[in-house]
């Protein structure tokens, strides 16, 4: 008899950790599926960055999901509230599908963004891999310049940024 309480208690504690699992899981914008890279002190399993040679390109995303016979990357922006995607996340979104198909051999089909109230899932199309391509090239032409205009398309960055008091270009 004494058994069988001891049998229930741990039956009891094994459903209490899956549900508290679970609830992690959805806080932090999870797909259902197996873990296999992190990035995020959350998971206690940081890894190194994931590199393309061809591309000259690395990051670390904050998870990768091994999802349906595919790795997925997920991106966390938890201060992030808007009904659409910023064009700059799903370009990173993009960078870390292509360096998952490198570094697997396999190109996610889609990843996702995890903005404070909503998962977005992003496909990973040809064209959006081609806009990543050409955001890459400009990126490392303007890397090589002597000057580069600033960009006000998002005029909060620019009241935000550290660079401000010495800036010749910054908004009033």
């Amino acid at each position: 008899m004494r058994w069988l309480g001891v049998g229930l208690l741990l039956v009891a504690v094994g459903l209490a950790l899956l549900a508290w699992s679970r609830l992690q899981r959805a806080r932090a914008g999870l797909p259902s599926g197996q873990v296999v890279y992190a990035d995020t002190g959350a998971w206690q399993r940081c890894e190194r960055p994931l590199y393309s040679r061809q591309h000259r390109l690395s990051g670390k995303p904050d998870y990768l999901v091994r999802e349906r016979r595919q790795v997925v990357p997920v991106e966390v922006k938890p201060g992030r509230r808007a009904d659409e995607p910023y064009e700059g996340d799903i370009l990173q979104l993009a960078a870390y599908c292509l360096l998952v198909d490198e570094e697997f051999g396999q190109r996610p089909r889609y990843g996702y963004l995890k903005y404070q109230q909503q998962v977005f899932r992003i496909d990973y199309s040809d064209a959006l891999e081609q806009e990543l391509l050409r955001q890459l090239e400009a990126m490392r032409k303007d890397a090589a310049a002597h000057d580069v205009a600033v960009s006000h398309d998002e005029p909060g960055r620019c009241l935000a940024c550290g660079h401000r008091e010495h800036c010749d270009q910054r908004l009033a």
